[in-house]
């Protein structure tokens, strides 16, 4: 008797362990999803997140640019918080590393591998070539125009000439009501996504103000802030009153040469309003959700090679960063201009004339 009660008492335990159990998955499914209790219970369990490997290599900017690199490096960051991804970054020191880099991720089977630049276009099609079955992507580089169009190949494309617009129609309303004549501009090199934020610029600024003077410089380096700052205060000294670098790291000198004339300075890529109050604003693009938009992608199993992803102001991939306290009384100005750009009405030119 003592026996049949005890193997009662077993079955008892187990079956409301059972309930227990059943239970509690009930409630990690009702948090997952986010629903209120309708009060029944789904033994269904979520699906585990896919496994993603993604290397990033940069170029020779590095990530102590404090724009585009380091923004690579966010969405990187974001992805490996927000999906679980695991991840790895190399540096490069020269355009001669970027082949390597390159191979490097792919050798390692990483699921996916991104280039950061124009710069490097021809290392990434030349290694997607060699590694088919390795997913890559490059920011500012058109996928379709690659040397045998590789079919493992997205390209990450800006209009970065719209975010040029606004910042310049910003800058041409300052300098009006400041009795400011000119502005002026610092590029890094003569490249498409570079020329597109100064096309944009040089024409936002003459839109808001048609009587505006332009000037134009590269610094041929992207590194070295001394050749930006130097050409900044060239620029400055045949009287330019705002001055926006297009240079990466090397930019941020032009903006230190602004800061140190008491002129205004517009930041790229990033929003570099932490730099001072001498920043009138920043022209940016989101490289960062471009980045991780891309991961989830691959995780998503939706990613697709041979074409190319076009961010703008209309999906808001690009735009200004904070506006300062001086041109803080444009705002409503500039918000009329970015309705049209995202409407269409509005077509700033890419190129530089």
């Amino acid at each position: 008797m003592r026996a049949r009660s005890t193997r009662q008492a077993i079955a008892a335990i187990g079956a409301a362990g059972i309930l227990i159990f059943a239970a509690g998955c009930g409630s990690d499914d009702d948090n997952d999803s986010g629903s209120a209790s309708s009060g029944t219970t789904s033994t269904a369990a979520a699906p585990a997140k896919k496994a993603v490997k993604v290397g990033l290599v940069t170029d020779i900017g590095g990530l102590n640019d404090r724009s585009f690199n380091s923004l690579a490096n966010k969405g990187l960051e974001d992805a490996k918080a927000q999906l679980g991804a695991t991840t790895r970054v190399l540096t490069s020191k020269s355009n001669a590393d970027y082949v390597p880099n390159l191979s490097t991720l792919a050798q390692q089977k990483y699921d996916l591998v991104i280039g950061v630049g124009f710069l490097m276009a021809d290392a990434v099609g030349t290694v997607a070539k060699k590694f088919p079955d390795t997913k890559f992507a490059v920011i500012d580089v058109d996928a379709t125009g690659l040397k045998g169009k590789p079919a493992n190949v997205q390209g990450l494309l800006f209009k970065e000439q719209q975010s040029g617009y606004l910042a310049g129609y910003l800058a041409g309303l300052y300098a009006k009501d400041n009795n400011i004549t000119t502005i002026s501009s610092v590029g890094g090199q003569k490249i498409p996504p570079v020329d597109h934020y100064i096309a944009g610029y040089q024409a936002g600024a003459k839109a808001a103000n048609p009587s505006i003077k332009t000037l134009n410089g590269y610094s041929q380096d992207f590194v070295d802030q001394a050749k930006c700052k130097e050409i900044a205060l060239s620029q400055i000294a045949r009287g330019s009153g705002v001055v926006f670098q297009v240079a990466g790291q090397c930019g941020l000198g032009a903006l230190d040469a602004a800061k140190e004339k008491g002129k205004q300075g517009v930041g790229v890529d990033a929003d570099q309003a932490y730099l001072g109050d001498h920043i009138l604003t920043s022209a940016v693009k989101k490289v960062d959700v471009a980045v991780f938009d891309t991961i989830k992608q691959v995780q998503d199993d939706k990613f697709t090679g041979g074409v190319n992803t076009t961010f703008e102001v209309a999906n808001d991939g690009a735009g200004l960063g904070k506006i300062s306290a001086a041109g803080s009384k444009y705002q409503s100005q500039v918000d009329e201009v970015t309705a049209k750009l995202k409407d269409g009405s509005v077509e700033p030119p890419d190129t530089v004339k």
